[in-house]
Parts: C-alpha cells; structure tokens; sequence
C-alpha cells in the first residue's frame, strides 16, 4: 500500500494574502500540497484566485509544499499552452508541481464564458488527446501530434524540467479507464451528469460504486495515486452525527448506516477517523486525501497520526 498524503484545496481563499498565509500554514502543518480549483463562475465554491499564477506565488513563498491544480478543465486552455505553464511553474518550483485535470463539467460556466458545452463524450475524448500531447511535451521530446482536435508538429517546451505528475479527476467509466492509462494521480469523484452538474445520488457515494470506480482505474494494470476529497467530522457520537447528515442530504435517518460506510466522508473521534482511514486504503487503495482550507488546522493531527504510524 501507498503512504499516507494528505493536501489542502484552499476554496475560501479570495486574495493573496490569504493565499500565502494559508499555504505557509498549510506547510508549516505537515500537509503535502495545496491546490486550487479552476473556475471563474461565483458558484459552486465562491471566487476564485486564477490557479497558475496563485500557484507561483505560493511555490516562491514556501520550500517544501507541493502546489498543484485539483483540476483545470481541459477545454479552458490548449494543451501546448498549458504544457508551456506547466513546464515553467514546475522548474520555478522546483520540482514541486503537480498538474491536475479534468474533462470540464459546470454548464453555467461554460454558458456565461461563451464557450461550446459538447456533449460528454467530446470532452472525453478531448481530454485524451490533451494527455497525450501534455505528456509527449513536459516529457522534453520535440513532439508530432495528429488528432480530431489537436495537433502539434515538431514542437517542444521550454525551459526543461522534469515531468510533473499528472493527476486526473475522474467520475464515470470511461473517464476512470481514461485516467487509469495515462494519470499518475487519479481524483476519484462523484460522476458528472450530462446536464452540467455534479450528482448527488446516495448510489454514487456508495462502498460498492467506490470499489466498481478503483477496478475501472486498475484495469490498466498500472501503479496509479487514488485520491479523494475528504469531508470529516469529529464527534464524540458518531452515529447521530450520521443521522443528521442523512437528514441534511434528504436520505432520511434511516441512513445512517449508509454515510458511515460512505468512503468519503468520515465522522468520529480522532482515533475513530485515523482507523476508518486506514480501512479505506486497505479496501480500496485511497492514500491521497484532500481537506478544505477551511478545516486544515481540526484535521491536522490526524494527518500527523497517519503519516507516521
């Protein structure tokens, strides 16, 4: 089994200051990276910091904190600018980037920027180009690409620097196997839904689904990172902190049972958390846990508890 890691999504943050204050904290509490989102729409996670240039600010303020992308949408840059980005953040960082990636999913986004919606597979198969051509590129070859929507010929990045780990935030099937074939780090979320949302079925957020999910990604017979958005809770009552949280998502009391088994949500004392953690990663490979900003400092010293076990 992988090592435990553990980074931050710093969501709330709205400027710079905040920003650097949060990811030295974030350092400073042992955490791996600090990541930020790609979206330039209010709703669902409030303004946001524009993710590469925030990410040089943060690499340049801090000496050991990875600082990654959780994740851009493919469609909202080319991959050979991306690639450039990427290949001049990860030398400035030292070595420290990590390039995280999705398909694209939030439609009010793409609407109010103007920007085609294509159905889910275009985007897909979009991205699996895009992979491949950030691969080729931040590999440090001259690069020919021929493809439905992109093509490179004779082209390479500079200035050169190791490939950063390429991470892929992934929902449905064919995504997971995409992400499984070509992803060093694979986000596994909750399926996006053709209507541009996210869904929010009690099936998606099942152990069985969660388990269906990693065999997508292990098809490819390839080591690769599972990583996941961790929401927690510390309680002294674990079982009715389950049933308000059933109540609070429209499942019913009944439920219970359900969220406690949920593998991305955790809920107990800290002793409790650290143990369920360890179960997770022995059920389904989960390693690479990330909190909210806004709780990094209460999940701190489980982190702490896991790393060094």
């Amino acid at each position: 089994m992988r090592e435990f890691r553990f980074g931050v999504v710093a969501e709330s943050v709205r400027d710079g200051a905040q920003l650097i204050e949060t990811a030295k904290e974030a350092e400073r509490l042992g955490y791996s990276s600090l990541l930020l989102r790609d979206h330039f729409v209010t709703e669902p996670f409030g303004d946001q910091l524009s993710p590469m240039l925030a990410l040089t600010a943060v690499a340049a303020a801090t000496t050991r904190l990875r600082v990654g992308t959780l994740v851009l949408s493919n469609d909202y840059r080319h991959p050979v600018l991306l690639a450039k980005e990427a290949a001049t953040l990860q030398h400035l960082s030292g070595g420290r980037f990590e390039l995280g990636l999705g398909a694209g999913w939030l439609l009010d986004e793409y609407d109010r920027a103007g920007l085609p919606f294509d159905p889910a597979g275009t985007r897909v198969s979009r991205l699996a180009e895009s992979l491949e051509v950030l691969d080729g590129l931040l590999s440090g070859k001259e690069l020919t690409y021929s493809g439905a929507h992109y093509r490179v010929r004779e082209l390479s990045v500079h200035p050169p620097a190791p490939r950063p780990p390429l991470l892929v935030g992934a929902g449905g099937k064919r995504m997971l196997r995409l992400a499984g074939r070509l992803a060093d780090v694979v986000g596994i979320l909750p399926i996006a839904l053709p209507g541009g949302s996210i869904s929010d079925a009690m099936s998606e957020r099942s152990p069985e689904t969660m388990l269906r999910k990693v065999s997508w990604v292990r098809e490819s017979g390839r080591d690769v990172e599972l990583s996941q958005i961790l929401s927690f809770e510390i309680t002294d009552d674990h079982r009715s902190a389950a049933e308000r949280t059933a109540l609070e998502r429209g499942w019913g009391a009944s439920a219970a049972d359900f969220v406690l088994a949920m593998p991305s949500r955790v809920l107990g004392s800290p002793a409790r958390i650290a143990d369920e953690l360890e179960h997770r990663r022995a059920a389904y490979g989960l390693s690479y846990h990330v909190v909210s900003d806004q709780h990094m400092h209460t999940f701190a010293p489980i982190a702490a508890t896991l790393r060094f076990a």
